[in-house]
């Protein structure tokens, strides 16, 4: 559609046009502070786009490119909570231009840290984000909530201590930085009389969106003991709320969402010799916990796609292993590679595809791809999508 492209483009010019005038109007009147206070109150209240109802400006504001959002954030506190919404996301989603993101956790080059990167669909490096805020922290929950990734909880040592946290950090697109958003240890004032503050965090635990909610499952507390206790919180309230508990404590485990309903499953449980075989499924409708008993065990990494769960399991690296909760069925893929069966890879999403990335790094280690709807003999391809350094987790985006 050429003509829409012009459009969008004169559309574009003209909105950098008004960026450029705003800046310059903001920097003039930035020296009375009676103007000052009635700026920053329009900034909130007044239109979005001057002379534009406010349903048409959000249009416009949805069909700016995805690498701009942290300029076009930085216009005003107006377009910035908009675009901090999830009535941007579905304005952007209406509009066709939802753009999908490789969000990779990459192992710093002295390998003492960590840091995220950013790939599009087409491999090529957008940015890198800024630093996650205080210290260096392992065992924390990662989820995406309306376009937004969440870095949730963790361990950390701090002066020679272990420390468990229960912060929670949203990277802000707009702003492009990490901010901080819900305190998961929410029940801490409620429970003063059952438990410390400390005891609500947690570290290695299972965490997953599910139906716009987010879930944080076991794990370990403050004293390195393990749990049973699970939470969810919900945006609209902006509140975490303590869930029935699983039926015995977990952690090392891993958290995904089918049919509006929490799967948990690998890791180990106290109730068990060794890796737990169980999952354990609740239901948001019952506010119940069911169970079956044919998970995966020792789970190296494990993503979502379509209506199926892909898994790889740290005994046998050269095959996936798919969950179909439709039937809780599981079925083999070969990966088809040669050489040690302890080289592992880690998954990542793109394009309705499966990314292997691989866990040693030289010239010949290429990414593998796995695409599910290719026909028969022709699933695996090999792929230039490469992140530029280990991956140790990662998350797509759409926004």
């Amino acid at each position: 559609m050429p003509g829409l492209a012009c459009g969008n483009k004169r559309l574009l010019k003209s909105n950098m046009h008004f960026i450029d005038s705003f800046q310059q109007d903001t920097g003039t009147h930035s020296k009375s502070n009676s103007l000052l206070t009635f700026k920053t109150a329009d900034e909130y209240h007044g239109p979005i786009l001057p002379g534009l109802p406010d349903d048409i400006a959000e249009y416009c504001l949805a069909l700016v490119p995805r690498p701009d959002f942290p300029a076009m954030g930085g216009v005003c506190r107006r377009w910035r909570s908009f675009m901090q919404s999830k009535e941007f996301i579905t304005v952007r989603k209406l509009a066709g231009m939802l753009e999908e993101w490789l969000y990779v956790l990459i192992v710093d080059g002295e390998g003492e840290g960590s840091h995220w990167e950013v790939l599009d669909c087409l491999g090529q490096k957008h940015r890198v984000l800024p630093s996650m805020p205080g210290p260096v922290k392992l065992g924390f929950g990662v989820a995406v909530l309306h376009g937004k990734l969440l870095v949730m909880a963790g361990y950390s040592v701090v002066d020679g201590t272990g420390v468990s946290s229960g912060d929670v950090y949203q990277y802000d697109s707009c702003l492009n930085r990490f901010v901080s958003a819900m305190f998961l240890p929410f029940l801490c004032t409620i429970l003063v009389e059952q438990a410390s503050k400390h005891e609500c965090a947690r570290y290695d635990f299972a965490c997953a969106e599910v139906n716009g909610m987010v879930y944080a499952v076991g794990g370990y507390g403050m004293d390195g003991k393990s749990l049973s206790s699970a939470e969810v919180y919900n945006p609209d309230d902006d509140k975490w709320t303590l869930i029935e508990s699983l039926r015995r404590p977990r952690w090392g485990c891993f958290a995904c969402g089918f049919e509006g309903k929490l799967y948990v499953m690998g890791g180990r449980s106290s109730f068990t010799i060794g890796n737990s075989k169980f999952v354990d499924v609740y239901n948001p409708e019952m506010h119940a916990w069911g169970e079956m008993k044919n998970g995966c065990v020792m789970v190296t990494a494990h993503a979502v796609l379509g209506k199926k769960l892909f898994c790889m399991e740290w005994k046998n690296q050269r095959k996936l292993t798919i969950f179909n909760p439709e039937d809780n069925t599981w079925k083999m893929v070969a990966v088809p590679v040669t050489g040690s069966s302890r080289i592992g890879f880690q998954f990542g999403i793109l394009g309705e595809k499966l990314l292997l990335f691989s866990l040693e790094e030289g010239p010949g280690c290429l990414t593998l791809l796995y695409d599910p709807n290719a026909a028969p003999g022709s699933e695996w391809q090999t792929s230039q999508i490469k992140p530029s350094g280990l991956c140790l987790c990662s998350v797509t985006i759409k926004a």
